[in-house]
């Protein structure tokens, strides 16, 4: 049955279950034994995962060995998926003698079954469970319902390895990407921010790269908040190989994520195609640091194109770290400072960034009357009571009123029967007028 989310996406009924099988499954057989259906994965919504050399559901089994066959992103693929369904698609690919999908090119049909040759799905769901992680598909109580705004080009499923539910954690996410060379300005910026989401109870998503992607997820794992790394490989497969230590603590403290399955390894376009899903699954997406042609570009574009919030944060405009954020910003990009803003641009109503104020400085504190009189004061030289109440247009007893207010303030001096600007005035409250 179809409903709603609580972000308000579509949400899909749960697949149907069957008899485990670990080749592709013959859609002529007849139906045997189903076991019981898997409600969820998340802790907070359904039962215990399964165990390592457990049998799977059928249609869980058929998209797992689908995520090894298919490249992510694959739109004439997904359109085959949403037609045939999981396990029908499998079987197509894993046998030569099957009929293939209509309008199919015969050299990406031979490519994908050389590839389905290899695809043991149940050996890819125990490695996932073996580390304590689990399978989504489109469905399950903890899929994330945006990521059907993708359209064919939804993930199959995904991999996932910590604890925490995803879906919950996407209704509150912000995805922070930039440079993967950033300055020590762009570093700053992404870990402040990714801190300040944090201690504001958002989700930090990011792709775990070097340089800005990093630095936002050190900034949420040190405010001791949610954070979700988005993978170009698999789950178990670290990259950068730099990144090992930290990729290893999103694990333990959040969530790591994957299109692809346990051991697959990066690829130029996987790194493209990750960003769409990281694009989807958060409420908006803020730009630190990236030149102008940037993979972070790509993602807060997509972003755009799907209706998500786009934000960037400037820099300077010598740098040409900052120049595509810059441009991001001349078209439909929100400029943003701090996660303050940025929660005023993505939250609910009411959540609201605090005005901002310059120092206050003591003139501002005067009334009208002694300002006018205060600006009626010559810059240099000086002036006697009546001349400054013509220049004030204030009685001579309230100017003369007011001037012994401002002696006493500090802001005027007296030379015998004239008046003057004090030198020292307003020294400690910001700049004077006139004076040296």
């Amino acid at each position: 049955m179809n409903g709603i989310d609580a972000w308000g996406f579509a949400t899909e009924g749960p697949e149907p279950a069957g008899q485990h099988r670990d080749r592709a499954p013959d859609p002529t057989a007849g139906p045997g034994p189903a076991p019981p259906r898997e409600t969820g994965t998340s802790p907070a919504t359904a039962g215990p995962r399964p165990a390592v050399g457990e049998t799977h559901e059928p249609q869980r089994t058929a998209r797992a060995a689908l995520t090894r066959i298919l490249e992510p992103g694959d739109e004439t693929a997904g359109r085959w998926l949403r037609e045939m369904g999981p396990e029908a698609l499998w079987h197509t690919l894993s046998h030569d003698d099957a009929t293939p999908p209509a309008g199919a090119k015969p050299t990406k049909i031979a490519g994908l079954r050389l590839r389905a040759a290899r695809a043991r799905p149940t050996a890819d769901l125990d490695a996932v469970a073996a580390l304590g992680g689990r399978f989504l598909c489109p469905g399950d109580q903890e899929w994330p319902g945006q990521l059907d705004d993708l359209g064919d080009a939804r993930p199959i499923g995904l991999w996932v390895r910590g604890t925490a539910n995803l879906r919950l954690w996407a209704l509150r996410s912000v995805a922070v990407v930039g440079a993967r060379a950033c300055t020590e300005y762009g570093a700053h910026l992404a870990t402040t921010l990714g801190s300040g989401l944090a201690d504001r109870g958002w989700t930090v998503a990011s792709g775990a790269a070097y340089g800005v992607d990093g630095a936002a997820h050190r900034g949420a794992l040190a405010g001791d908040g949610a954070t979700v790394a988005v993978m170009a490989s698999g789950v178990d497969h670290p990259y950068p190989r730099g990144h090992t230590e930290l990729i290893g603590r999103i694990a333990e403290q959040g969530l790591v994520v994957a299109e692809l399955p346990p051991g697959d390894h990066p690829t130029r376009s996987r790194f493209i195609q990750r960003n769409r899903v990281i694009a989807a699954l958060t409420r908006g997406t803020v730009v630190v640091e990236a030149e102008l042609r940037s993979g972070s570009l790509v993602t807060a574009r997509r972003a755009q194109a799907l209706g998500r919030f786009t934000m960037g944060m400037p820099g300077p405009v010598t740098s040409a770290l900052s120049a595509g954020v810059h441009q991001l910003l001349r078209g439909e990009a929100a400029v943003v400072t701090d996660a303050d803003e940025v929660i005023e641009l993505v939250g609910s109503i009411g959540e609201l960034a605090p005005e901002r104020q310059g120092q206050p400085r003591i003139r501002d504190l005067l009334d009208p009357v002694a300002t006018l009189v205060l600006e009626a004061l010559p810059a240099r030289g000086s002036a006697d009571t009546g001349r400054l109440a013509q220049e004030a247009g204030t009685p001579g007893d309230v100017t003369r009123a007011k001037l012994l207010e401002l002696l006493s303030l500090g802001f005027v001096q007296r030379c015998g029967d004239r008046w003057e600007l004090a030198r020292r005035a307003e020294r400690t409250g910001g700049s004077r007028r006139g004076g040296t």
